[in-house]
């Protein structure tokens, strides 16, 4: 995610429970962000995805079928997908001996 370099104008306070602050401060540490990015971060991805989910969107009929028609046919494999699913999860595979 981008980080804004505008003018910060509008400042935004919270009280949280001690449990609540420690959890956010571990988990701003292991992504190297302050607190203040961290939050931030975590509350504008939050709310871009509940203004996706209550997006509408809208087409045609002629459109819509075209998009049913492509969802209806049949999946076509991708080799580096497939390739990739092949090899053995890194829990699976056999230790090296050396």
């Amino acid at each position: 995610m981008a980080r804004s370099t505008q003018r910060k104008d509008h400042p935004l306070s919270m009280r949280l429970p001690e449990a609540d602050i420690a959890i956010i401060d571990r988990a701003a540490s292991l992504r190297g962000r302050s607190r203040t990015e961290f939050m931030r971060d975590a509350a504008v991805r939050t709310a871009e995805e509940v203004i996706m989910e209550s997006t509408v969107i809208r087409m045609s009929p002629e459109g819509f079928a075209t998009f049913v028609d492509l969802l209806d046919r049949p999946a076509k494999a991708v080799p580096e997908m497939v390739e990739l699913l092949k090899r053995p999860a890194p829990w699976e595979a056999k230790p090296s001996v050396e």
